[in-house]
């Protein structure tokens, strides 16, 4: 199963770039949640409301928003994704180009939950992997 996760999660990346709420929808659970040291939130982003709240808020602050994941590692039922955020800001057309990572957890072949990080040890040590 978990080499369909990866299948998964690649799709996933798609979609999250394409800020395709219903292509990421298709792939999750009902209620999947998002997770996101991307933007200035404590809370979860839950289902269709939280992700579409998500964007909504990604665009406020990002003319064009992009992952660039070039590693994707195989946890059962968890994806650790490595790479990297391309990123033009919205109004003042500042470019960043940083590391990221994602971890997305599986229930039964489909996304119950993504994390987004800024900080790629951070997403290791959440992951149970050394740095």
């Amino acid at each position: 199963m978990s080499s369909e996760n990866i299948e998964v999660a690649k799709r996933a990346v798609d979609a999250f770039n394409r800020r395709d709420v219903e292509a990421l929808l298709n792939l999750g659970t009902p209620d999947p949640v998002l997770s996101s040291q991307l933007l200035d939130a404590s809370a979860d982003f839950r289902g269709r409301e939280g992700i579409e709240r998500f964007y909504a808020m990604l665009s406020e602050s990002w003319e064009e928003f992009r992952s660039v994941v070039d590693d994707y590692r195989d946890l059962g039922d968890r994806v650790l994704c490595l790479g990297r955020n391309t990123a033009r800001g919205k109004g003042s057309g500042v470019t960043v180009d940083a590391p990221t990572a994602a971890i997305l957890d599986f229930c039964d072949g489909k996304v119950s939950r993504i994390r987004l990080y800024l900080d790629q040890g951070e997403a290791l040590r959440a992951a149970g992997l050394p740095e």
